[in-house]
């Protein structure tokens, strides 16, 4: 039987989450699978990845071949990082202690670069968010001064106003003499 690690199709429409699942390659995309290894989230930033790594190590060990897109999932989270540090000791290029501390390096360089980019993605969007409140202040105080604007009267109408009543008054004076 011949073993494929892939994605197994979940979510609404237009908002799709994976599940990675070791699964014989005749089945349907969505159909029967062996065991479930973990969940991914592509709607997410950065995508969310979710990975029972022993298993998924237990699986490409044993033959299992991911798809493509499964196999930059595993390198992404060091999966397929651990089998090549395994094969080297299987082969006595290293030993297993040298091999493990390799890896927790590679995972420890790995885990800040993912920090470094999640931190720019955040202060890129925080960013974002002060450059359109201070867009939509502008736009109210715009919108605010054209209100105050429209509901004040106009200085030369009060100006003749109060020049025409003056005028008035002293007609009104000669008529009553």
């Amino acid at each position: 039987m011949a073993t494929k690690i892939r994605l197994q199709r979940f979510g609404k429409k237009g908002k799709p989450v994976y599940h990675i699942v070791a699964a014989d390659s005749r089945s349907k995309r969505d159909g029967r699978h062996i065991e479930k290894l973990g969940l991914y989230n592509p709607n997410t930033t950065p995508a969310t990845i979710d990975l029972n790594h022993d298993r998924a190590l237990y699986w490409v060990q044993v033959g299992a071949i991911p798809t493509d897109t499964t196999r930059a999932i595993l390198s992404y989270t060091g999966v397929m990082m651990k089998k090549h540090l395994l094969d080297g000791v299987k082969k006595g290029a290293h030993t297993e202690e040298q091999a493990l501390a390799k890896y927790e390096a590679w995972l420890e360089g790995k885990v800040k670069v993912i920090g470094d980019a999640s931190s720019a993605i955040a202060k890129t969007k925080a960013e974002a968010a002060a450059k359109a409140l201070a867009a939509e202040k502008v736009v109210r105080a715009n919108r605010e001064a054209a209100i105050i604007a429209k509901n004040t009267p106009e200085v030369e109408d009060v100006v003749e106003a109060t020049e025409e009543a003056p005028a008035e008054e002293a007609a009104t004076e000669e008529a009553a003499e």
